[in-house]
């Protein structure tokens, strides 16, 4: 079996941002909404907790967390919301009927919708050609760059952060070098919201 995962390194992460926007401009990701986002943990966006000069920064990039045990799957009326064979969890735009179940369900936040039809600027696609254009009253979300990783390419996050802080892989191959991140970094190790019970593929390293 397959599972895809990331190991995100928060040591590394500066919360620059260049996640968010690699993520946006592969995936056609329109104006208003974003597939990850870097939520600043006890305080605003660009700001820091403490007095200076004794500050610090606690950021989290934060995407679908492509959940084992996902309710956004199991709460869907269509079957829109799947898991696939590569442990994905994604949405069949064709069958989605905008009902915003999975949004409700998701404890992470991560799951967007346009209410009306999507708007670019500029005002024409971008982004791979492979990645399906989504209209209006869809969910939309992370798919791990589903394009990209069914041709052994790494996600564009990934690819992207001049940190390096991102590691992808097959959380089922011993081998892999997420999979080693996982083992060497121990007790270190967590995942968002743990008590919700979802079991995420997504995997932080603590800074601290």
């Amino acid at each position: 079996m397959t599972k895809l995962g990331m190991v995100i390194n928060k040591s590394r992460c500066t919360g620059c941002r260049t996640c968010v926007l690699a993520c946006k401009m592969q995936n056609n990701v329109p104006m208003g909404i974003n597939w990850n986002r870097i939520d600043n943990d006890g305080a605003r966006p660009d700001g820091c907790q403490g007095t200076y000069p004794d500050v610090t920064r606690n950021v989290y990039p934060v995407a679908c967390q492509h959940c084992e045990s996902a309710p956004c799957v199991d709460n869907c009326p269509t079957g829109a919301s799947y898991k696939d064979e590569m442990g994905r969890v994604l949405v069949n735009y064709d069958a989605c009927i905008g009902c915003e179940t999975c949004i409700q369900s998701c404890p992470y936040g991560v799951r967007t919708m346009n209410e009306a039809e999507p708007v670019r600027d500029p005002d024409f696609n971008y982004g791979d050609w492979r990645v399906p254009v989504r209209p209006g009253n869809v969910v939309e979300k992370c798919t791990l760059c589903k394009e990209r990783t069914d041709e052994s390419e790494k996600p564009m996050c990934v690819v992207c952060c001049p940190m390096k802080a991102r590691v992808f892989g097959d959380l089922d191959d011993p081998e892999s070098e997420a999979s080693k991140l996982l083992e060497a970094h121990g007790d270190t190790v967590e995942v968002l919201l743990k008590e919700a019970g979802t079991n995420p593929q997504v995997f932080y390293i603590r800074s601290y």
